[in-house]
């Protein structure tokens, strides 16, 4: 894989993931970004035995986007603090089936979710189940457009907290289950479509320095990127 590197110094990297490739090693046994990271730094310092590199943050698989890793255990503990304290800022695009309103509004969704473990999904549920946790978060919708002669929305979202599938629960709760989700919108997806969400943008406090660091890499920016994304950024 060409790796593409936003930024990187002693101690820390911030690369894109591309959509289809695990963050860590999984069952699938799958080339990660972990793996891949660390062969970058091997062969580009020629450095002999194992590479530090700490994951501080997670993508799902099928999700791309603005990704930073520690190349120091200081950076990987405070850069983990600063996710704890929610001092992390990160923002999602993504394409929902059908059209929402475009009127510059951020749009409040909160609602509760409990996790099934073994089907791996998330549903809504009400706020007196045990297990349920509150799930938050504010979009803007930023177009409406028409692919392959379907109607589509383009959302910038805001996350203010990071429950499991969030925001393919919550849009499909809505109505507007993202393009490409089979597993929350198997009515209006298809097989073989790739999951419209990307985390495109990234901002954090430096873990060593006094500077505050923001960047951003839309998914149309990506060589390999998803033709629906071309029609609508």
């Amino acid at each position: 894989m060409n790796l593409k590197v936003i930024y990187e110094d002693n101690h820390i990297i911030v690369v894109v993931k591309p959509v289809g490739i695990p963050v860590q090693a999984d069952k699938t046994g799958d080339k990660d970004m972990l793996t891949i990271i660390k062969e970058y730094l091997k062969e580009k310092y020629n450095k002999p035995g194992n590479v530090y590199l700490g994951l501080v943050h997670r993508l799902d698989r099928m999700v791309g986007g603005v990704m930073v890793f520690a190349k120091t255990s200081k950076a990987a503990s405070r850069l983990s603090e600063y996710i704890r304290q929610k001092n992390v800022k990160k923002r999602y695009l993504a394409i929902v089936n059908g059209t929402l309103p475009v009127n510059n509004k951020k749009v409040l969704l909160e609602d509760y979710l409990v996790k099934n473990e073994r089907l791996n999904m998330s549903k809504v549920t009400t706020k007196d189940n045990k297990k349920a946790k509150l799930a938050s978060l504010e979009y803007t919708t930023l177009k409406n457009f028409k692919y392959n002669n379907k109607e589509y929305s383009l959302v910038d979202i805001d996350l203010h907290s990071g429950r499991h599938h969030q925001i393919r629960v919550q849009f499909s709760n809505i109505s507007h289950p993202l393009y490409g989700d089979i597993k929350y919108g198997q009515k209006v997806n298809k097989v073989g479509q790739n999951l419209a969400l990307w985390s495109y943008y990234l901002s954090f406090f430096h873990p060593t320095k006094d500077e505050y660091l923001e960047f951003s890499f839309k998914p149309n920016e990506l060589d390999s990127h998803d033709k629906i994304w071309s029609e609508c950024i």
